[in-house]
């Protein structure tokens, strides 16, 4: 599965998007620019040591992403979207991408996507979930839909 940020720009978010990567086996996908370095001490921070282990690819820009991409089955994550995330059906090779925190994804990129827009589900009047806790929750439900195929499932009882 795949990751996919596009212009993100807070560090502490790509810091703890990237730790989610990391565990989940995610390649983490960063489209610029980027409102930060990757040489920051607070995103490295926010990632723990686990920023090392990341696959990780970046692109100057969208265009860039979708050249090198070509044919990926990319959804993406809206307030817009019309469909719920929980009944969107997400291959093992899914991409997964998120807008940056003060916009999301723009606009002329969702038009042209719109049968692959999911939103996920918040009280009237509200503008946005946090990044790091929308990706989870989009990538948890992904990796349900699929087994967790890969993952430490199930641990030994308490004793």
């Amino acid at each position: 599965m795949h990751v996919v940020l596009h212009e993100p720009e807070i560090h502490y978010n790509a810091g703890n998007i990237g730790r989610t990567c990391a565990v989940t086996g995610c390649k983490l996908h960063l489209i610029g620019p980027l409102g930060f370095s990757l040489e920051d001490k607070y995103i490295k921070r926010a990632g723990m040591d686990y920023w090392y282990d990341l696959d990780i690819a970046c692109y100057s820009d969208y265009g860039e992403f979708v050249i090198k991409n070509n044919g990926a089955d990319v959804y993406m994550a809206t307030t817009k979207g019309g469909v719920l995330y929980t009944d969107a059906r997400f291959t093992p090779d899914v991409f997964l991408m998120f807008g940056k925190e003060s916009a999301g994804i723009p606009e002329d990129i969702l038009k042209r996507n719109r049968d692959k827009c999911v939103r996920i589900p918040m009280l009237a009047g509200r503008r946005s979930l946090n990044l790091a806790n929308a990706v989870a929750i989009v990538v948890y439900e992904a990796l349900r839909q699929n087994g967790f195929a890969g993952m430490e499932a199930r641990s030994a009882a308490l004793a």
